[in-house]
């Protein structure tokens, strides 16, 4: 990397601890296998002045995602999970699907299969206010919050059960949208491995390539290096953001009952690195084997329908990529808004979390903050575009 680059990289990440958008960061860039730029800027926790490190610990949000779909790959390779398998199969919820179709709840046409839960193709959604499916499901997502601390709160497979009685935004397989699709598949890991999902996660993943700060909760000799999440007020400021979003923990100090498959990890950067370069290295680390590169293959070259893409163009920065195995895959670079090469993928997270896997240039791009709301932010595409442009 030109030492330009790496000054104009390093500015960007200063200016944007500096004007507010982010209390701290922390950017690492490997090419063909070697570290080719890390920094940190600003802070890991503003009030007590703890400086971002590079063992800082940050909250994935869903970013957790890829590590879902890898799973769920894994099992497929050793044929235990066939994607064309109805949800059903699982759990019997789903033999009776309904749908909302203008606010009259109607039964569906058409099976949801854990191909569906892969894609966002299933029905299922995050909720809103605008539509009675949507309004079911949060008033669901804050009732699993308030329980979220007592005997009573709700696990992974209970949380799977239930949306099955609950009304889709759309048939499944007909059109596309972002909401709780990878939390039923971490279920359907959980069933089909015959384990817990974050004991899978662990035995066949984190284990195996050394991920050894990632999990669904921080031991507490470790909680020092959990940096404290922030919103901006818009005036230049950011200020403390302590809320339980999606079924997650803020404090993420004691195992959770609901492991969430969309969004319930927390990593380093080097951790998550270590998942990256797998990918890249095409399903191995070192002497480490977890899948074979036709599986890897399978995974990162998925692709969405005519239909269903119309849905996803309403992703703003998104345009030019698709949506297969809960990753982003750039498919048309000339129509994306930043600059890009075919075939890279990756995803980010809601706290601001970002990761993208660039095979034509062996590269793997990492940043990593938490600042709500933050997913793909202007900063982050202005990083690559500088990177991408030397």
């Amino acid at each position: 990397m030109k030492e330009q680059t790496k000054q104009r990289i390093q500015e960007l990440m200063e200016e944007a601890v500096t004007d507010g958008t982010s209390a701290g960061m922390s950017l690492g860039i490997w090419e063909k296998g070697e570290e080719v730029f890390f920094e940190t800027r600003g802070y890991a926790d503003i009030e007590q002045g703890k400086p971002m490190k590079r063992d800082s610990i940050f909250r994935m949000y869903s970013m957790t995602k890829p590590i879902t779909s890898a799973a769920a790959m894994i099992l497929l390779e050793r044929g235990m999970l066939d994607f064309a398998q109805p949800v059903s199969d699982f759990f019997p919820e789903y033999e009776k699907l309904t749908v909302d179709v203008n606010g009259e709840i109607l039964p569906t046409d058409k099976v949801m299969t854990v191909q569906n839960l892969l894609d966002m193709t299933s029905g299922l959604t995050y909720g809103d206010t605008e539509t009675l499916s949507g309004r079911m499901i949060l008033k669901y997502i804050g009732s699993c919050i308030q329980k979220m601390n007592t005997e009573n709160a709700v696990s992974t497979v209970e949380l799977a059960r239930h949306l099955g009685t609950v009304p889709l935004a759309f048939e499944p397989d007909s059109s596309w949208f972002y909401g709780l699709s990878a939390d039923v598949l971490g279920a359907v890991i959980e069933i089909a491995s015959g384990m817990p999902f974050g004991e899978f996660l662990r035995r066949n993943l984190f284990e195996p390539l050394g991920m050894e700060d990632t999990g669904f909760w921080v031991p507490e000799e470790k909680r020092h290096r959990l940096v404290k999440v922030y919103e901006s007020t818009g005036k230049g400021k950011v200020v403390p953001y302590n809320g339980n979003h999606l079924i997650i923990s803020n404090k993420m100090d004691k195992p959770p009952a609901f492991e969430s498959g969309g969004a319930g990890l927390v990593s380093t950067i080097d951790d998550y690195y270590k998942f990256a370069q797998m990918l890249l290295n095409m399903g191995s680390l070192g002497d480490v084997k977890i899948m074979s590169p036709a599986t890897v293959r399978f995974m990162t070259s998925g692709d969405l329908t005519p239909d269903q893409q119309k849905s996803y163009r309403d992703w703003v920065g998104l345009h030019g990529h698709t949506y297969s195995h809960l990753l982003r895959i750039l498919r048309n670079p000339g129509q994306a808004s930043i600059v890009g090469c075919k075939g890279e993928y990756g995803w980010d997270g809601w706290l601001g979390c970002y990761f993208a896997n660039i095979p034509e240039k062996d590269m793997t791009i990492l940043l990593m903050q938490q600042r709500k709301e933050g997913g793909t932010i202007t900063t982050t595409r202005r990083i690559r575009n500088v990177l991408m442009c030397e």
